[in-house]
């Protein structure tokens, strides 16, 4: 199996690039674009839908055929405002033009041509909390299953605050079983605050075959083929991530892990 933990390739510039094949899997793909202010990135989606999210900066597109004008607001994702995104279906070309040093996600899946083109938020998009006490985190719900903008994708921001567990109770989506169970690929882009910090991330199966802990940097990128997924951030530091979903169904159903099935 690849390694999960993918390190940023520099500080400038395309610093990820993953693909269903670097990754092992068959429908998540997710590049990561850190420009400097006057930089262009161009791309053709091809045979995948894309969601672009502004993760800090700003940026003008033109995709799709349209202009998009300037999108961004926050100029460091820690803020927490609501983001900018941009929806392109496949077969379409992109370009994004930094008016600011910025950082660009571009999360990936197969198209369909089932939806069009279209801005998301920073409109209809609101910081909501989940969970309690050290279980605590906040979710900017960007393209999830109520949001019908998409024919695969997938797309949240969670910030984690300091000394606090996310994606858990641990649970996995790693079986076509609807409506028990839904097989989805997942990729976490992360990022920490102060950016010299550290978190953890697990990624294991109840039978321990797939048992791997991770510590994450700013920057770093962990791919979830299969199990369980719980991630944590110490004390002095909190963590944001982004989350890329798809698999052959748009319906995210999981199922907790056994000893801590009694907390969902």
């Amino acid at each position: 199996m690849p390694d999960l933990l993918k390190r940023p390739f520099g500080t400038h510039g395309k610093v990820h690039q993953i693909t269903p094949e670097s990754a092992g899997w068959r429908y998540v793909g997710f590049d990561l674009h850190r420009l400097r202010a006057g930089e262009s990135v161009s791309d053709v989606t091809g045979t995948n839908e894309v969601i672009l999210v502004m993760v800090e900066g700003k940026a003008t597109f033109d995709a799709a055929g349209q202009q998009w004008g300037e999108l961004g607001e926050r100029m460091n994702v820690f803020e927490k405002t609501p983001p900018h995104c941009l929806y392109v279906p496949n077969d379409q070309e992109w370009t994004a033009s930094a008016t600011t040093d910025c950082t660009l996600a571009v999360c990936k899946a197969p198209g369909k041509s089932g939806h069009e083109a279209r801005r998301i938020g920073p409109d209809g998009i609101s910081l909501t909390q989940r969970g309690e006490g050290s279980n605590t985190r906040f979710i900017n719900n960007i393209a999830m299953e109520n949001e019908d903008y998409c024919d695969a994708l997938l797309v949240t921001e969670v910030f984690t605050p300091a000394g606090n567990w996310s994606s858990y109770p641990s649970h996995r989506h790693d079986e076509d079983d609807f409506p028990r169970i839904t097989y989805l690929e997942e990729t976490y882009y992360h990022r920490l605050n102060p950016a010299n910090g550290f978190g953890i991330q697990r990624v294991y199966t109840d039978d321990l075959q797939l048992n791997e802990t991770m510590t994450v940097h700013d920057h770093d990128v962990v791919c979830v083929p299969r199990g369980h997924h719980p991630c944590g951030v110490p004390h002095g530091f909190e963590m944001y991530y982004l989350n890329v979903m798809a698999g052959p169904l748009r319906k995210w159903r999981f199922v907790a892990a056994p000893n801590v099935e009694h907390m969902m």
